[in-house]
Order: structure tokens, then sequence, then C-alpha cells
């Protein structure tokens, strides 16, 4: 399993869900990313995204303006 991180800062939709897609794209199932954004659309962007493709989303947290999201890669679609 990998974990890599994402720097999505001062992007705007659609830009962070295509750099997770992107990210998340090369790894193997079982992998995370983590995704920082200062986006807020990103709280209801990436988590749909993963639904819509077999991913799972473990952590949502909020620190200093900044959303650092955490993504499991569970399916290769």
């Amino acid at each position: 399993m990998q974990t890599i991180k994402v720097d999505a800062r001062r992007l705007l939709c659609p830009m962070p869900v295509i750099r997770l897609q992107d990210a998340m794209e090369p790894l193997p199932v079982g992998s995370q990313v983590i995704i920082t954004c200062t986006d807020p659309g990103v709280k209801n962007d990436i988590p749909a995204w993963s639904r819509i493709n077999g991913q799972s989303v473990l952590n949502i947290q909020e620190q200093d303006h900044e959303i650092i999201i955490t993504v499991q890669k569970d399916s290769n679609e």
C-alpha cells in the first residue's frame, strides 16, 4: 500500500478532483491519497467522485482554512 500527498491548494473546482483522479490512477488498490485543498466545494465534490468511482473517503478534516481529505483506492475503475 502506498500513501501519497497531493497539494490542491488555491485550485477551484474541478481541478482538485482532477488532481485526485490523476494521482489515484496509477496506484494499486489499497493505496491512499491525502489531498489538501482550500476550495470548500471539495467537501461535496470529492465524496461524490469517490462514490461514483468506487473509492472510499476515510477522513475529512479542516484546519487553518484548509480541507484535508484522505481517499482510499478500493477499485481500479
